[in-house]
Parts: structure tokens; C-alpha cells; sequence
């Protein structure tokens, strides 16, 4: 059978495109395919459309806006998955206006196709009584337990993103002084992040334990499950669920109730905030492409806000008592207007 040039070009721009010539990482690669496997679906399932069969010319503007309705509407998908998926498409169609000037007209009718707004949520994070509380929960007593304690640890000092965490391995790990970890982030942007003595020994401790400290498991998953494999985003999640919950049960005014895997790096970057450390030298830790990113900290922090108030306060209330509380009540005053 005949490929068709619709099955050409999305092959050309997952296999070499993305990989090659944009330079994406694995995730933005993996994430786009997932896109296009969801609209092959909804082409034949909903367009009645055999995949074999499907051309760029049966693709049109409209058949781009049923499929992101359809996967509001079937798949419950939110306006910010919406927005990931449309991107992921925006792109395509950037790729295929340059590789394709027949279909140049139709790309810029998709490329016209608008994101939703989606509501900003308030960040969430923790406080320092917080975090010490989280961080208490595990149960060090067991192997499962102590790795727990030093992934958490590890995510809260470094504020490691939970796909930065899951692509970790014990190569990336510096531990002579000064100690410092490589993290992998968006576009496969490296940074140093320096550790804390205290996050150290967890960690060498950990390593010990679980033989990661040898040469052969240099590029093994710095934190597995019981099957060796990589932790999930899930699996992860869940993890810090279980010590959400039995946080909140101790003292659930200091431990806010939707706590998520990145509310340990918010809690990170408040608490570096608070400390008086530069949003330069912040932004440089969480690896953030522009400053711009990392003032949504500064904006957030409603004690620094409070205190830069106390500061430029100037008492402008007049120190004698208002007229009308010498001898008349305030109805009687006021009626004489």
C-alpha cells in the first residue's frame, strides 16, 4: 500500500524534524506523538476516516476544532491539555507550511486557530514548619521509607521538576565538596544546583544502601520501584500523597490540602525568596529560561508584600480624637450635613 503524504510528513516530523533540527527533547517528542496518535483516533472513530486512507487534504481547520472539542467533551481534557495538544499540532504545521506550499493556505488557517484561556490556579507551598513536618512522615525504619525520605528531600532542596527527578541518575551526582547535582531540563538544558551537607547524607546513605554507588549503576535510575524501573509522575505523586495525608492528620493548619509534586518547588524558590537570596540566583537553581518566570515568587509572597508595607508605612491618622466623640454621638453629628 501507497503511503500517503499525510503519514510522510508526520513521520519526517517526529523521526527527524523534532529530533533533529528543533533539537526537542524526549518528553516534547513523546508528549507530540501522543497528540497526533489522539487525532488518528478521532479521524476514524468520530470522521469515519481509515488511517491508511487519511490525506493533509481530509485535515482542515474544522477537523482540527471538532477533534480539540471532542477531547474536552469525550476525554474531559481540560483547556490547558487542550492548549499542550494545539500546540503540538501549531507546530506541525509550521514544519509543513516550509516542506509543503501546496497545502500553505490550510496550514495558516490551522496556524490561526486560538488557544483557550485557562484560569491560573494560586500557587501552593509550604511552609518551613511544613516541609519539616512532610519530611517526618516516612518511615526510616524500612528501605522503602529511606529512599521516600530522600527523594522528597532531594526534590524540596534542589526544586527539581518531577521529570528533572525521574531522569536522575547516580552520574549526576557530585558529593566531594562542594556537592552539587546535574539536572536535565526543558530542551535538555543542564544546570548545577549546589546541595546541603544534611541532603548529602541522605544521599550517600541511600546510594550505600541500594549499591547505586558503583561504577556498573552509574546510569541506572537514581529512584526505582520494587520492579528496578524509573518512578512515574504517578508514582511519585502518590508518594507524596501518602505523606500529605498523614502530615495533615498531625497538624493540618500548617499543610495545605492540595499539595502537588511541584509544591515542593514552589515551597523551594519561597523560602530562597524569604531568605533574601537574589531572584537571579534563584532563577539559576529552578532554571528558569527568563527572570521574568521566577518574579511570579515575589508576586506570590504575601509576607514580603506585608513587610515591604510595615516598612514604608507613615502614620497619617491625626493624633486628637475626631470632634464628634467629644461631646455629640456620631447619628447627631452626622445629621448636621
Amino acid at each position: 500500500m501507497k503511503p500517503t503524504d499525510f503519514s510522510n510528513y508526520i513521520s519526517d516530523f517526529i523521526s527527524r524534524y523534532l529530533p533533529n533540527e528543533k533539537g526537542a527533547s524526549a518528553n516534547t517528542i513523546t508528549s507530540y506523538r501522543d497528540t497526533f496518535v489522539l487525532l488518528l483516533n478521532f479521524t476514524e472513530k468520530v470522521k469515519q476516516v481509515k488511517i491508511e486512507k487519511l490525506t493533509l487534504e481530509k485535515i482542515t481547520k474544522d477537523t482540527i476544532i471538532e477533534f480539540l472539542d471532542w477531547i474536552q467533551k469525550e476525554r474531559k481534557c481540560s483547556n490547558s491539555t487542550r492548549n499542550a495538544r494545539l500546540a503540538a499540532i501549531h507546530s506541525f504545521y509550521k514544519y509543513l507550511q516550509y516542506e509543503s506550499l501546496d497545502y500553505l493556505h490550510e496550514c495558516q488557517k490551522i496556524l490561526s486557530i486560538r488557544f483557550k484561556k485557562t484560569k491560573k490556579e494560586s500557587m501552593t507551598y509550604l511552609t518551613i514548619e511544613g516541609i519539616k513536618l512532610l519530611l517526618q512522615q516516612p518511615d526510616t525504619t524500612n528501605s522503602r521509607g529511606r529512599r521516600d525520605l530522600t527523594l522528597l528531600s532531594l526534590m524540596y532542596d534542589t526544586g527539581a521538576r518531577v521529570q528533572e527527578t525521574i531522569d536522575l541518575t547516580p552520574s549526576m551526582l557530585r558529593l566531594n565538596k562542594p556537592p552539587t547535582i546535574k539536572i536535565l531540563g526543558k530542551g535538555n538544558k543542564a544546570r548545577l544546583v549546589p546541595m546541603l551537607d544534611a541532603q548529602i547524607e541522605h544521599l550517600k546513605n541511600y546510594l550505600k544502601e541500594n549499591r547505586l554507588s558503583e561504577p556498573f549503576a552509574n546510569m541506572y535510575p537514581l529512584f526505582f520501584n520494587s520492579r528496578k524501573e524509573k518512578l512515574t509522575r504517578a508514582g511519585i505523586n502518590h508518594i507524596i500523597q501518602k505523606y500529605v495525608i498523614a502530615a495533615r492528620k498531625e497538624n493540618e493548619m500548617i499543610i495545605p490540602e492540595n499539595i502537588s509534586c511541584h509544591s515542593l518547588r514552589h515551597s523551594k524558590a519561597m523560602h530562597l525568596l524569604q531568605a533574601g537570596i537574589n531572584l537571579v540566583y534563584i532563577r539559576d537553581i529552578l532554571g528558569h529560561v527568563s527572570i521574568q518566570t521566577t518574579e511570579i515568587y515575589a508576586r506570590a509572597d504575601s509576607k514580603q508584600k506585608r513587610e515591604a508595607l510595615e516598612k514604608a508605612y507613615v502614620n497619617v491618622n491625626p493624633d486628637e480624637e475626631p470632634i464628634w466623640t467629644k461631646d455629640e454621638t456620631l447619628v447627631s453629628w452626622l445629621k448636621k450635613f
